[in-house]
């Protein structure tokens, strides 16, 4: 397509983020419509599809990806799902936006990365959203310009207030530290090499059987050491914090995102309730910069192989909660494609 041709985005799933992200197509971003929605929930996406001109519904994500109308795909489904659809997608070579996880676990991943390979050019994008997050980027240019010299460490904190039902422990990992798996490896650009879970006594807050908060070690392959404090039930809302230890400063995102007040006695600024409301922005910027490199016949941004390594520290970060032991995480060499 050219880049003047407005783009037809196929949204599979359409729960919290799938819902969140055919608001924003259709309300926000530009160069961009909704073309289709897909979900087994056939009542929900009528709703949805009648409330959007031009827009069809669908229960099957292949059906949706053969209308004429769709010229992309945006995956919120869940992440089981996401292989098949990654696969049908890549048959009819259709641009992605596939949202975190690119699939479950490692091996998956894998096939989906080698199937991505065997189109020989990238298709997929893959959801790390953190990487278009305004104090993000700015530490991320800091570090690339060498401001303050070489990184050595990274302080990440994670705290939700609450957890839904269900929420387990390798949830922990796979739902919540994936994202401080990624901008590990975005910020610092190495392979997280070994992971270590580290148990402390647990909140009174959190459901029974679930370990929280927990401390989560990475080593990586240029010889940092990045440490992750994860706090799911902290009871006050949603918060998350970086900082670069480096041989020449220090740089810090994360404790006054939005307005800091001075006022009536007072001091301090909101704690926004979700992961929703704090990363709004990088979201909207996501999936703008998705369709304007769509339209541009690029593919940009996080890739299959960001996902497939994410999905293989996910699983050295499982293992090592449950043992309690120093793990390894093991990858493929980097294929050409992603370099």
């Amino acid at each position: 397509m050219t880049s003047h041709e407005t783009l037809g985005v196929a949204v599979i799933g359409t729960g919290r983020m799938g819902a969140d992200h055919v608001r924003r197509i259709d309300e926000v971003i530009s160069g961009a419509r909704v073309a289709a929605v897909v979900d087994i929930d056939a009542d929900r996406i009528k709703r949805l599809a009648d409330g959007i001109a031009g827009c069809t519904p669908y229960t099957d994500p292949a059906a949706a990806m053969d209308d004429p109308a769709v010229d992309a795909v945006l995956i919120a489904s869940p992440g089981p799902a996401h292989e098949a659809a990654l696969l049908d997608a890549f048959a009819r070579d259709l641009p992605v936006l596939c949202e975190k996880p690119l699939t479950p676990d490692a091996a998956s991943a894998l096939r989906v990365l080698e199937a991505e390979q065997a189109l020989g050019h990238r298709r997929v994008q893959v959801g790390f959203m953190r990487r278009y997050d305004a104090d993000y980027r700015s530490l991320k240019s800091l570090l690339e310009q060498g401001t303050y010299g070489r990184p050595l460490m990274l302080h990440n904190k994670h705290r939700n207030a609450d957890t839904p039902p269900g929420f387990t422990n390798a949830m922990m990992i796979n739902d919540s530290v994936v994202h401080e798996i990624d901008v590990t490896r975005w910020l610092l650009e190495e392979e997280i090499t070994a992971v270590r879970v580290l148990r402390p006594a647990p909140t009174g807050n959190a459901p029974e059987g679930l370990s929280d908060p927990q401390l989560i070690l990475f080593e990586t392959a240029g010889g940092q050491v990045v440490d992750t404090e994860l706090f799911v039930n902290c009871g006050f809302g949603y918060q998350v914090s970086c900082e670069a230890v480096c041989e020449g400063g220090t740089a810090r995102i994360g404790d006054d995102h939005g307005v800091f007040s001075n006022a009536a006695g007072r001091w301090g600024g909101v704690v926004p309730p979700g992961f929703v409301e704090r990363f709004e922005e990088a979201y909207d910027r996501q999936v703008q910069r998705w369709v304007n490199a769509t339209r541009r016949g690029e593919t940009e941004g996080p890739s299959c192989w960001d996902g497939y390594a994410a999905a293989a520290v996910c699983e050295a970060g499982v293992r090592a909660q449950t043992t309690g032991e120093r793990v390894t995480v093991e990858l493929i060499e980097r294929p050409a494609l992603y370099r």
